[in-house]
């Protein structure tokens, strides 16, 4: 079971905690930011990404502005990452959008890249991974 919240966000400082708790809590903490769009958090309006269902229409061309919101979102709200980067990796259906998502643990003593994949399903979900 995933750790999130509050016990997780505290755990944070404690160098006892195991890093594939850490690294779990990342990633459920990732597919809530990215399934959540902008606008639908009464208390946090900015919390989310924008509707990628009205950048689609514009692809390929708008594969850069997805990338952009999708990193600009990740650096706003979880800031267990830094140095992230978000690449496009293109597939055979035009509408199974990909990206992978690298970035560096904020987390004291994390070190190594850590990589996570997501996949965009018809009808904006994001599966993170």
């Amino acid at each position: 079971m995933s750790r999130r919240g509050l016990l997780a966000r505290m755990e944070e400082g404690d160098p006892r905690t195991d890093a594939g708790d850490l690294n779990e809590s990342i990633v459920e903490h990732l597919r809530v930011l990215l399934n959540t769009r902008r606008g639908s958090c009464a208390t946090q309006p900015e919390f989310g990404v924008v509707d990628f269902t009205d950048l689609v229409h514009g692809f390929p061309a708008s594969v850069q502005a997805l990338q952009q919101a999708i990193r600009a979102t990740i650096l706003t709200f979880e800031p267990r990452l830094r140095g992230v980067t978000v690449r496009y990796l293109p597939q055979e259906d035009p509408l199974a959008l990909r990206f992978e998502i690298t970035a560096q643990s904020a987390h004291r003593g994390a070190r190594g890249v850590l990589r996570f994949s997501t996949q965009m399903h018809p009808g904006g979900k994001m599966e993170v991974w």
